[in-house]
């Protein structure tokens, strides 16, 4: 590791110093004809303004080396920092003359701005004290009383800010833990970006550090609508008393008394779903009148069945402090950070928790906007990942999962000899040359157990996969498609398949999807799916599609909405998320 030879020009500078410093202990002031008139006394620190940032002596520079390559400092909160020694060495090469964020003996402009930013990160959903936030404001006086006298205070400084604009930058970029950890199979090695070149380049002498430190933050509508409402929930969990609504032993109904009345609707004008401005047109505690639709559009937000009657789980989300959604809010945002911070076409999302898919226009707002149903919770949980859709089938087979066939398919075949008859399956070998349709033998049942023979359900409109699948490569054998059960897309929540996606009217996604290739109207996507044979259409240019989890989602209107953590993804990066910062890396 070296941080560039220590040049003329530094010494030359380095002896300027020490001899201004010695007429000061000599004489007192330092006589000069440059900025001042001819015999006027100028101040040594007046002399050191010109000079600006700080200039290294030999022992300085070995200092500050010996800190770099030791990957620790004592003074930070956590003092290693071995996963950013490659980066620190990199950055200070960059200034082989100089201290880059202390000037004057004390710190520079732009270092200020960042020492703000490290000290409020709490407003883009960070923990301050994981960038020494509480110790700034004690370090920037040290350094104010030493002065250039201690030249290892200025060092310890300049070091412990590097680190720490390292650690916020590359928390803001890619978040605070790597998804890999959690199975999520998103590439966040796609949008790293050379840390100490950022900070050499772009931070040191910025001109707008708020934009500077923005750029490196993704790039999305959605995303920022969710620092806003952080900021807004942070100033809400301020003002909440922490007061609980009674919970009756019965649903609470429009009409019905209910003692909660006054905190129920303090609560919901809290919260915007009853304005502020609008006046009460219920009375004493008869819940009634404009409450009840308050409490209606407090259920739309929360997943809920929008029905104004008061049950379980509406009383469960109104009584969830504001502090939780704060968390909610944090965690959504780390996972923004996951993903990659362009495409090369508009994605697909499909947030699971939500049970919503959107499509994204070209500046990434939601043009589409569909409901569907994901995996079960608790056996076969839709998987978190990141792919392309490269092929759209009109009119698939289904092509039954083994691990379905056997636990689920074989059993009703030896129950049901009609079943695929009743079921318009079939029985094919690997080859897709099909074995039966109908009759099924004790050696056809040992086959199909075993795995040499696979059952296949016939195109139709009662095929489970519906009249559209979407296909997109990964390792979950997972896809998107239709649905016969369309009943399933009026439930409130709507985990009930076995980890594939269903999509509700997939003729208008198709027609999304096959936008590129006019020939592909509407009209003829309906009457692929209601013709007579399979046909396979490969997409022109793949459409990204992201399977997301976020139980916050913030809408363009700023409405916040929050969604039960149906898979508990939310609570296994909560407690990644609540170790010492070390080990989130």
């Amino acid at each position: 590791m070296r941080f560039g030879p220590i040049c003329t020009a530094r010494q030359a500078g380095r002896s300027r110093i020490i001899a201004c410093l010695l007429a000061v202990l000599v004489t007192g002031s330092v006589r000069g004809n440059e900025s001042g008139k001819p015999g006027e006394v100028i101040p040594a620190k007046s002399m050191m303004a010109e000079e600006s940032s700080i200039h290294l002596s030999g022992a300085g520079e070995v200092a500050l080396h010996a800190i770099v390559e030791s990957g620790e400092l004592s003074d930070l909160r956590w003092p290693g920092f071995q996963n950013y020694r490659v980066e620190m060495s990199e950055f200070y090469a960059s200034f082989p003359e100089n201290l880059p964020w202390a000037h004057n003996s004390e710190p520079s402009p732009q270092a200020l701005q960042i020492i703000q930013a490290l000290k409020h990160a709490e407003t883009k959903g960070l923990r301050p004290e994981d960038y020494d936030g509480p110790r700034w404001d004690e370090r920037i006086q040290k350094l104010r009383q030493a002065g250039l006298e201690q030249e290892s205070d200025l060092i310890r400084f300049d070091v412990a800010l590097t680190v720490c604009t390292m650690r916020y930058i590359s928390d803001l970029h890619n978040g605070r833990i790597n998804p890999r950890l959690f199975h999520f199979d998103l590439d966040i090695g796609r949008h790293k970006f050379d840390l100490s070149e950022f900070l050499a380049s772009k931070l040191v002498d910025a001109q707008d550090m708020r934009a500077a430190l923005a750029s490196v933050e993704p790039p999305f509508p959605a995303y920022r609508r969710t620092i806003a409402a952080l900021n807004r929930y942070l100033e809400l969990a301020r003002q909440d008393d922490g007061q609980l609504l009674p919970v009756p032993p019965k649903v609470v109904k429009p009409g019905d008394p209910y003692a909660g009345t006054d905190g129920l609707a303090k609560r919901l004008r809290l919260l915007g779903d009853f304005p502020v401005n609008e006046e009460s047109s219920f009375h004493g505690s008869i819940y009634q009148g404009n409450l009840v639709s308050a409490v209606k559009h407090f259920q739309e937000r929360h997943g809920l069945d929008a029905s104004g009657r008061i049950d379980t789980p509406t009383f469960k989300q109104l009584n969830t402090s504001l502090s939780r959604r704060v968390v909610q809010l944090e965690l959504t945002l780390d996972r923004w950070r996951w993903l990659p911070h362009q495409f090369e076409k508009p994605p697909i999302v499909v947030n699971i928790p939500e049970f919503r898919l959107y499509a994204a226009d070209e500046v990434y707002k939601a043009a589409l906007t569909k409901k569907v149903v994901i995996g079960k919770a608790y056996q076969h949980k839709t998987p978190v990942f990141a792919s392309e859709i490269k092929t759209v089938i009109f009119r698939p087979y289904w092509n039954v999962p083994f691990s379905i066939q056997k636990a689920e398919i074989v059993p009703k075949i030896k129950r049901d000899p009609s079943f695929l008859v009743a079921n318009s399956y079939e029985i094919a070998d690997r080859s897709g040359k099909v074995v039966s349709d109908g009759a099924v033998t004790a050696e056809i049942m040992e086959s199909l157990q075993s795995g040499k023979l696979y059952v296949r359900q016939k195109p139709g409109p009662d095929n489970s996969l519906g009249l559209v699948k979407f296909e997109f490569p990964n390792p979950y054998d997972v896809f998107m498609h239709g649905t016969p059960a369309e009943q399933l897309f009026l439930r409130p929540r709507r985990d009930f398949s076995h980890g594939c996606i269903r999509v509700e009217d997939p003729a208008i996604l198709a027609a999304w999807i096959l936008s590129d290739m006019p020939e592909w109207t509407l009209e003829k996507i309906r009457d692929a799916m209601n013709g007579d044979q399979t046909i396979r259409v490969a997409i022109t240019t793949p459409i990204p599609i992201l399977i997301l989890y976020g139980t916050a989602v913030v809408r363009e209107n700023g409405e916040v909405q929050f969604f039960n953590d149906i898979y508990k993804y939310d609570a296994d990066l909560e407690r990644a998320l609540s170790k010492d910062y070390p080990n989130l890396k």
